[in-house]
Order: C-alpha cells, then structure tokens, then sequence
C-alpha cells in the first residue's frame, strides 16, 4: 500500500550527507565471497559435464522460477504453465505442447530474459522504462491507474512504504522525491555501466539495494531491482545460461528480505550487514541448485528410457508437468486438469501409459486413485 499522509519520520540511506558513497569491510565479507565462489565454480562443473540440452532445460527450470518467484515475493501469483511456455518459446526449447501466450506473463518474461541474456547491453533509462511498460501492459497497476515506462511524479504524494490499516500506518520507507530522480538515476547508470572496481558479486548486492532505495517507479520496483541485480549477477559469471534462482531463495527468506531492507534503510552508508545477508542468500541459492540439476538429469533418463514408447501431445505435457516437480499425488482429476481435457480422457491416457508400464498404480483404490512415474 503507497500513500502519502504519513509524515517522515526518520533520516534514508539517501538523505545522508555521504550519499551515495557506500563503505563495506571488506576483510568481513572475505570468508562469505570465497564460499559463493565455490559453490558457483562447483555448479559450473557439474553443468558442464552434462549435455546441452540438458544444460538448456536447467536454464529453462531456473528462469521459470526465477519468474515465478520474482512476481510471488509481492503477492502476484502467475500461471506455472504459461510462464514456462513463455520462456521456451523465446529460447527455442522443446517442451512439447505450449501453453496459450499471456500477456502479462510475457512482459515478466521478457523483463528477466532481457536482463540475464543481454547481460553486457548497458542499462539505461530507456531499458527499464520497457521492462516497466511490459510489466504493466494496460497501465494498470491492479485497479489503479500508473505511470508506465517513466519515472514516477509523485502527484499524489511522496513515494512511501507502509503496512496497516488506514489511519493507523506505519511507514517503513520513503523513497528520494521525484524532483531527484533525473540526477539519482543517473549517477546509477554511471556506476552501474562501469566495471566494477572490486568483487562484481559486492556490485551485484549493491546495484539491488540502490535502485530499490532509488524506488523510481509508481509500482514494480521490487522485480525491476532484483532483475538488475539479476544482470549484474549474469556479469560477473560471464554466461547467460541460468541454473539458479536467487528470487526463489529470496522468497523462501521473504521477511528476512524485507527486514533486512528496513534495517539498512535506516542506517548508515556502511552496509556491510546487507552485503553480509546478500551473499549469504546467494549462496544457499547456488546450493539449491543441486536440487534443479537432480531433477533435470531424472527427467533426461526419463524419456530416454521411454523414448520408444508412443505419446499423444497432452501425455507429454502431463508427464513434463510431472516431472517438473508437480505437488501432491497424480490422479485422474489432476491429468485432466493439467491435460485440459474430460476426465475420461484422463482416463484414457493414464490407462495406456498403465499398459506400457510407465506409470504404476499406488495402493488404494476409488476416485482417488494415484500414480507414480515408473523411473
């Protein structure tokens, strides 16, 4: 909720006289470096012993967390299915059937793919400016009309973070006033664009928590930060291939996040502590990745293993559904939902995938009779 009848009350990182002179101790942040660094050389050497194929399905798992999680860290809830079609189509991956294209989920898709897979492109006014407008295609913020594709105005007041009801709110942040953020963003772009002068995983914490402090936009300012963070984390490992998603490891740790957020806001250009939480995300991040690069090798074994075995199209997309990590147990009105099909259809494809022992029975029985994938 942004309103502006909450009076300022405490003193930004912005309003600092050394603003924008961010200070961090180095030799603290050292140890926590060292182990990200591991761990993304570990996950590169694990991704490059397996094909490319498999290398591109991980890249397609990772972003279409990444687009899910990005958008689910402020409530918005997108479609699995369409997110993932989006993000095949635009990188030529076969997944079988596709979902119809979405509107909405397209502009978040090309917001990160344009972010990650143009990573060295400079960033500039203009760039966030289409990533916001594809964010919010009918200039539409929920019911509220926005700004789209340009800096906020701040007509109704100043920008302000606050939670509670009305009346009685409580501000967490106000962001610099709009009159500032011609020069604010400006100064960004400069230090941004320019090669890091030291460690570009500290640039990437940094460049996050700057625009997101910068809060230039009527709405949209959390996905557009992490996505900027997102290109700088791209930067510095040199590849475009994606095989983690650090807004999935952040919304695990959302309050976390937010806190840590709060915190810095009102402290001093010393964010040692928010670099410290960064890293520490990032790595449990690259760690998790495990999990991803698991599934995706279970998945190639899968379909090697039944690559003789005929399927209609919706057979492949249920399957691919299921071994993506679908929650809770197959069934009869499961199939037919993700199939979009009668449940006698459903029916029908799991009976021959019975006969040619791809999937088995669970023990039970009725309509709410299960299966499982035979691996």
């Amino acid at each position: 909720m942004w309103t502006d009848k909450a009076p300022r009350r405490r003193t930004y990182l912005w309003q600092r006289p050394d603003w924008p002179q961010w200070r961090f101790d180095a030799a603290a942040l050292a140890a926590p470096l060292a182990e990200v660094h591991r761990a993304q050389g570990h996950l590169a050497g694990r991704m490059a012993d397996v094909g490319l194929a498999q290398r591109d399905h991980a890249t397609l798992q990772a972003l279409t967390q990444e687009v899910i999680t990005t958008s689910a860290i402020e409530g918005e809830a997108l479609d699995l299915d369409a997110v993932r079609s989006s993000i095949a189509r635009r990188l030529g991956v076969d997944i079988g059937a596709l979902a119809p294209a979405d509107r909405h989920v397209d502009g978040v898709v090309d917001m990160v793919l344009d972010a990650t897979q143009h990573y060295s492109q400079p960033l500039t006014a203009e760039r966030l400016f289409g990533w916001h407008a594809a964010l919010f295609p009918t200039g539409y913020s929920g019911r509220t009309r926005i700004q789209v594709g340009a800096w906020r105005n701040d007509a109704a007041g100043p920008m302000q973070v606050v939670s509670g009801p009305v009346g009685r709110e409580k501000v967490h942040y106000e962001a610099p006033p709009a009159a500032q953020l011609p020069a604010e963003t400006a100064a960004f772009f400069q230090w941004f664009n320019a090669a890091p002068t030291g460690d570009p995983l500290i640039h990437a914490g940094l460049a996050h928590l700057w625009l997101v402090t910068l809060h230039p936009f009527d709405d949209g300012n959390g996905r557009i930060s992490r996505a900027v963070g997102d290109m700088a984390l791209a930067r510095a490992e040199g590849t475009a291939q994606r095989f983690y998603s650090l807004s999935a490891q952040i919304q695990r740790e959302r309050k976390h996040y937010y806190d840590q957020l709060e915190t810095t806001q009102h402290g001093p250009l010393d964010v040692t502590p928010w670099l410290s939480w960064f890293l520490g995300c990032l790595l449990r991040a690259v760690q998790g990745a495990a999990g991803l690069l698991a599934g995706v090798l279970g998945k190639a074994q899968f379909w090697q293993r039944w690559a003789d075995v005929p399927m209609n199209a919706r057979q492949t997309l249920v399957l691919n559904r299921v071994l993506d990590g679908m929650e809770g147990k197959l069934t009869n009105a499961k199939w037919a939902a993700m199939g979009k099909c009668s449940s006698d259809t459903a029916l029908r494809d799991i009976n021959d995938l019975l006969e040619q022992g791809v999937l088995a029975r669970l023990e039970g029985g009725g309509r709410n009779t299960a299966y499982i994938l035979v691996k």
